[in-house]
This record gives structure tokens, sequence and C-alpha cells, in this order.
């Protein structure tokens, strides 16, 4: 009998909503370099484009999806042409870091939107095929450190992925019965073209590095590898919880 199982995702259908840039990226090739077909949803043609050369590079398959995840009928519309998901990450999101006291009306409807309404519109949708399909699947729900604790500037962000991890425990605990499993992955700030951004304040740079007990902000490598073993068979008792990404952050 052998005790260490593979991540192999052969014949399986993973589709990733944010797919162009950043953690999405990373995933959709990570899944590919498992054997997944990657259905990649993006609102950017351009970054698809890119994405395929980079998947066809490595043998693997893609379905490119040029949807925003925020226009619920052009979501529908475009998932409808897709029989099969078997894995979902459902990854869109941003950040609009503001003080408590000055948030924007626009800014926290975009973040709730977005991080929130699309990410639970994305699932219902890919759930219900899975329910018709009846072979169960995996679904990972991108959260973040803040979805675990509190930061000063990121209020808004906080209460939206504080939502993704209560949305991710009812999910994981109401669809078990039909061998849908479903998980966050939660890192701390990771080195994406988003994050970069942020860290152009060396100010803040400073304190967030100095916050995570390894010293070191997560790699793209890192998050993509956790979300692959939840995608896969490997995870096939782990539903309803967070594999934390965060160098210790969130330990202290």
């Amino acid at each position: 009998m052998r005790y260490l199982q593979a991540i192999n995702l052969k014949n399986k259908y993973a589709l990733v909503t944010g797919a162009g840039k950043g953690l999405g990226r990373a995933c959709s090739i990570a899944l590919a370099e498992a054997g997944a077909t990657i259905i990649a949803l993006s609102r950017t043609q351009s970054d698809l484009n890119k994405l395929e050369k980079e998947i066809k590079k490595i043998k693997g398959k893609i379905i490119k999806v040029h949807c925003d995840v925020i226009n619920y009928s052009d979501l529908q519309l475009q998932l409808s042409k897709i029989k099969t998901i078997d894995v979902l990450v459902n990854n869109a999101g941003t950040n609009i870091p503001e003080p408590f006291d000055k948030v924007k009306q626009e800014s926290m409807d975009y973040l709730i939107n977005l991080n929130l309404k699309a990410a639970f519109n994305v699932a219902q949708t890919v759930v219900k095929k899975m329910l018709k399909n009846k072979k169960g699947g995996s679904i990972i729900n991108m959260s973040s450190q803040l979805g675990h604790v509190g930061m000063a500037g990121r209020s808004v962000y906080n209460m939206t992925k504080f939502g993704i991890e209560g949305l991710t425990k009812g999910m994981g605990v109401e669809l078990a019965k039909n061998n849908i499993r479903v998980n966050t992955v939660a890192p701390t700030f990771v080195e994406t073209p988003m994050v970069k951004k942020f860290f152009k304040n060396k100010k803040f740079k400073k304190e967030a590095l100095a916050n995570i007990p390894m010293g070191k902000a997560a790699t793209e490598s890192d998050v993509a590898t956790a979300v692959c073993f939840l995608a896969s068979s490997a995870s096939s008792m782990i539903t309803g919880t967070s594999i934390v990404v965060d160098g210790g952050w969130t330990a202290k």
C-alpha cells in the first residue's frame, strides 16, 4: 500500500477566476503542471492570451473565458458554455487600503461586490454544475491572513476576507455529503504585482515583513502549491478549513 498520495489532476477541469495576473496566473500554471485543463477567466483579454502562451509552453490545455465576475449576467452566460468543472479556484479580488474613518462608499461597494458577492456567485454557479454531474469536486476560495487577523488601514478587506472564511465553512459543512470539498488558502503578503505596489512604501514593507516570523514575503509558488494540494485527492479529508501560508504571522 502506498501512503504518499500524489498531486495528480489529469482529466480534471479547473476554473480559475482572475487568472490573468498574480496568484491567478500562478495557480493556473501550477494546476496545468499537475495535469488539469485550465478554464482561465479574466476580464483582460491580453492577459488571457499571454497565459495561453505560457500554458502551451508546458504542453498544458487551456480554455479562455473573457468575463468580469462582477457582471452577473455575463458570468452566467459564459459559464453556461462550460459543461464540467471539477475544481474552482475562486481567486478574483483586490484591496483598496484606506484608514477606517476615510473609507469611501465606492471603495467599500467595489470590494464587497468583487471579493464577496462575485465570489459567492461564481461558487454557486459552479456548485450547481458539480451537483448536476454528481462527481464531487474541490473549491478553493482565495482568502488572506487578513481573513484571520485584523490590520490597520484594511478594515473593509478584513471584512470581505472574514466573510470568505465564513462562507467557506458554511459551504464545506453543507456540501460535504455531495463530496464537494470547500477550503481557503490564506496567504500573507505575496510577491505579486499588487503587493509590489504596496511595498514601494518602504516603511510599510519593513513593518509588514517584521510581522512575519520567517522574515520574508511568500512566493506565488508557495500559494499555488497549496492550491494544487487542496484541488487534488491528496487532500480528500480536508474541508471547511483554511491553509494559512503566512510564515507565522497569525501564530503570534
